[in-house]
């Protein structure tokens, strides 16, 4: 399938043109559109005088002259939309569990309205209220941690390759929206107009307005919790194949240290809870940060749920479960009811999302006395629970 670009007229040259002539100045560095801005042009203008010549001999005796106060106003760059984000309601795990209210979880940001683990998702999950931010993390050639849920960059860029072979460099320069089309995480059989977002990140789309070219990137797990500070973070550490096609759990194991590293060197051991599928990944990381609180790995959720015997973490705070599971549903009222007796919150995250991202089925979990939704559509789930922005 032949990828191509449509970009659009770009103006912005003629405007900032128009602008320097009507105030005297010379044209400025325009943004890069691969370093945080919007796409335009670099190059340089030569200033232009507006000062009308003479022929008058020079005043060789002219007395000494103080200039003139300078009246252009000062520039202030373009407000973003990440100014206007509320704050959240809770802002650390502690505070977020007593809340007399079912939470909103925006998976990957939201990946139904807007292109998966992107600053734009995040951003748009903030702004109509979303409680909590979740992503999934995983480690660069570079050993950059990185917001990123498969072990390659296939699914959502125009790029391919495992995610563990290239730099942060060269995943940055990627567009992250390049097949986002909403209403369903990647779709990569439709025509090229029906991805709305691809190119910004290019420069060859302008971005919405409060929106630049690196919103549509492969972020960093230290941009975006430094971005959103006060929101809750919900993070879950991938397993990625090595070159032999099986997990390495090595390389996990590194993600989970630094993961813990950086939520120390950021101070958001209270505003961060960790998963994994795999008990071992999570026992990494616990021994690296013990106060940070974690949800527990799919061995242990399953055991519970058949009445095994299981000794939880002191740290495991939240089971994070689907509905059904091998074909069972497992997320009825009473199993809802028996974790909350023993004292741990319960999150749904949807396995079929054909299905399950609806208000209606939103609604059934909600009924079933859920403490929070992890959904695909945070502005529909944030209408249910009384929190839309």
């Amino acid at each position: 399938m032949t990828n191509q670009m449509q970009p659009t007229v770009r103006r912005r040259r003629q405007v900032a043109l128009v602008a320097a002539l009507v105030m005297g100045l010379p044209m400025g560095l325009g943004a890069c559109g691969g370093d945080g801005g919007d796409g335009a042009s670099t190059a340089t203008e030569p200033a232009m005088s507006t000062a009308a010549p003479t022929s008058a001999a020079p005043d060789t005796t002219a007395a000494p002259t103080t200039a003139a106060p300078s009246t252009v106003p000062p520039t202030t760059a373009a407000p973003l939309a990440r100014d206007g984000v509320p704050a959240p309601e809770a802002s650390t795990v502690a505070d977020l569990l007593a809340l007399d209210r079912p939470i909103v979880i925006a998976h990957a940001g939201g990946d139904f309205e807007a292109p998966h683990s992107t600053m734009y998702a995040f951003t748009q999950a903030a702004l109509v209220g979303t409680d909590v931010l979740e992503m999934d993390v995983m480690l660069t050639a570079d050993r950059q941690l990185v917001v990123q849920h498969d072990d390659t960059v296939d699914r959502t860029t125009e790029a391919t390759g495992p995610v563990r072979d290239l730099t942060y460099e060269q995943l940055s320069a990627l567009d992250n929206a390049y097949w986002f089309s909403g209403d369903v995480w990647s779709d990569q059989s439709l025509a090229a107009e029906a991805y709305v977002f691809r190119g910004m990140r290019t420069g060859d789309v302008e971005p919405p307005a409060g929106y630049t070219a690196d919103d549509f990137r492969v972020e960093t797990f230290r941009s975006v919790a430094t971005a959103f500070p006060d929101h809750v973070l919900d993070v879950e550490i991938k397993i990625p194949n090595g070159a032999d096609g099986q997990p390495d759990m090595a390389w996990a194991y590194e993600g989970a240290k630094e993961l813990a590293a950086e939520i120390d060197e950021l101070g958001r051991t209270d505003s961060v809870i960790v998963v994994s599928f795999d008990t071992s990944v999570l026992e990494a990381f616990r021994a690296a940060a013990p106060d940070v609180a974690t949800s527990p790995g799919l061995d242990t959720l399953v055991t519970w749920y058949t009445g095994g015997e299981v000794t939880f973490a002191g740290s495991d705070t939240v089971f994070q479960v689907p509905p059904f599971y091998g074909g069972v549903e497992v997320l009825t009222a009473d199993v809802v009811a028996r974790a909350q007796a023993e004292g741990f919150a319960v999150w749904v995250w949807m396995d079929d999302t054909a299905t399950q991202e609806t208000a209606d089925f939103y609604q059934v979990l909600l009924d079933r006395g859920v403490d929070g939704l992890l959904v695909s559509r945070p502005a529909v789930a944030t209408a249910l629970v009384g929190t839309a922005g």
